[in-house]
């Protein structure tokens, strides 16, 4: 099915229709974890966010590279090109080998992927797995004059690459303010300037994490990584690059100024950023000591947790936000989407059961257009919930027989919803815990004894209950064909 896309392009800065991606293959590479922790909220969404584009770009027919990266070496704790690896530091601690945290910790994080329903990529790369590629880059960039060495580290010159290219093109920074904004931070010294960033460096004596190189014996810089194992599994220019808004800079502007400096061509089309989660308006993550892991909303193990939270609901909720903005966590937001989650599952099992027409008096043909139209809209997911909910309205009417719709519109619309709910959002039916049960088989008891009352018109006793449940937020609906509860909004 050909499809019109319009992407949000980062690089340009605004909305339009760009050249379409051609079709049959599509390469998209993602920034993925620096796995020394538990993933959080913060790691769901750049994950269900490029979940949703793979999703999709698959189920128009597209067939996708989907390539996301491990961080298992080279990011620091200060970001700065000095201090100590995190990966590094969290063995130190806990007195393990380097890859045993990574591996400890890459399993935790496929772990929660799964339950989210995020699908795996197609190929998943460590940086550590890449250390001589890494080193052959660099060597690269020392060759065209972009690079230069002290001390056994290798630098980016940043100014030297900035006079004939433009240092800045993705985040509209300037060099020349970059470089009074950095002029005091420490671990500068050895550099030329305080901008450039390290594409090798020397590890120190009680530096863990060390390969040889033609420089010294130490790791590669954390820009580096991603620029190289893009390459190699998408080529030297490929369609999408994604990530964080975080990354934007320095991450993403430090692998645009390496390809360009060593393949001379800018390395992606289209630069996708997702925005952040934030807590009371601030950035939701580890290094500011507000992260809320994963596990914790599963289990509501947690202060800042009034209960657990099932993954459909994570998933939802993160759904419920278009990815270019910011979501706000809050207790109230999650609850809402459980509410709204449940409520759409609920029509979709009434849509099983409805009755079919002569005739259709709804126009499912435009329901599934738009449904496409706000997808094809730079993967416009709260669009796509809001057309879904439309159907629920339409579903709901039909039961009620306000609407009718004829057998083939009742296919068409279950094949909507399996589509657009399942497929492209990646929402799936979670299991009925006990507890779950054991009260549906309560209501189901007790709506059978309300049932009798009614049917010997003791409607005191029916009234009774009814309204006993009232108090205790449960509603009871009364049809012709017996009765339904639910519980009150």
């Amino acid at each position: 099915m050909k499809q019109n896309l319009k992407i949000y392009n980062t690089l340009a800065r605004r909305k339009e229709d760009f050249e379409p991606i051609k079709p049959p293959h599509v390469g998209m590479y993602v920034c993925g974890p620096t796995v020394y922790g538990d993933a959080h909220l913060g790691h769901a969404r750049p994950a269900i966010t490029f979940d949703l584009v793979f999703r999709y770009l698959q189920y128009i027919g597209y067939k996708v590279r989907y390539v996301r990266n491990i961080t298992d070496v080279g990011h620091l704790v200060d970001d700065a090109d000095a201090g100590e690896d995190k990966i590094g530091k969290k063995a130190r601690l806990e007195q393990l080998e380097p890859m045993e945290i990574v591996q400890y910790y890459t399993n935790r994080y496929h772990n929660d992927m799964d339950k989210l329903n995020v699908l795996r990529p197609s190929i998943e790369p460590h940086a550590s797995g890449h250390i001589i590629e890494q080193i052959e880059m660099a060597k690269k960039i020392m060759e065209n004059g972009y690079a230069y060495e002290k001390n056994g580290s290798v630098y980016f010159d940043v100014s030297k690459y900035d006079e004939s290219n433009d240092y800045g093109v993705l985040s509209g920074r300037k060099v020349d303010e970059m470089l009074s904004a950095t002029r005091e931070l420490e671990g500068q010294e050895e550099k030329n300037n305080p901008a450039d960033f390290a594409l090798w460096k020397k590890a120190s004596t009680e530096h863990i994490m060390r390969w040889p190189s033609p420089w010294s014996d130490g790791f590669p810089g954390w820009h580096i990584e991603c620029s190289v194992m893009g390459a190699k599994y998408l080529g030297e220019q490929f369609d999408i690059h994604g990530g964080g808004m975080d990354l934007l800079f320095p991450h993403h502007e430090s692998e645009i100024a390496q390809s360009v400096a060593a393949n001379g061509k800018q390395p992606v089309k289209y630069w996708m950023h997702n925005n952040m989660i934030t807590l009371n308006g601030q950035k939701m993550g580890k290094s500011l000591g507000n992260a809320v892991s994963l596990e914790d909303f599963f289990e509501g193990s947690q202060k800042l947790i009034e209960k657990p939270y099932s993954p459909m609901t994570i998933r939802f909720f993160i759904l419920q936000a278009h990815y270019r903005s910011t979501l706000d966590f809050s207790n109230e937001a999650l609850q809402a989407a459980e509410k709204g989650i449940k409520r759409l599952f609920q029509a979709m099992e009434t849509l099983d059961k409805l009755p079919a027409s002569d005739k259709s008096t709804v126009n499912i043909e435009e329901l599934r257009g738009k449904c496409f139209e706000t997808m094809n809209d730079d993967f416009n997911s709260p669009g796509l919930i809001a057309q879904l909910f439309d159907g629920v309205k339409i579903i709901n009417s039909v039961k009620e027989k306000k609407e009718s719709l004829t057998e083939s519109d009742i296919t068409e619309l279950k094949s909507t919803y399996n589509d657009f709910v399942f497929d492209v959002l990646g929402l799936k039916q979670e299991e009925t815990k006990d507890d779950n049960k054991l009260v549906e088989d309560l209501m189901q008891t007790i709506l059978g004894i309300r049932q009798n009352a009614r049917t010997n018109k003791d409607y005191a006793t029916s009234d009774l209950i009814r309204d006993n449940l009232a108090k205790i937020h449960i509603q009871i609906k009364d049809t012709k064909d017996g009765a339904e509860w639910s519980f009150l909004d």
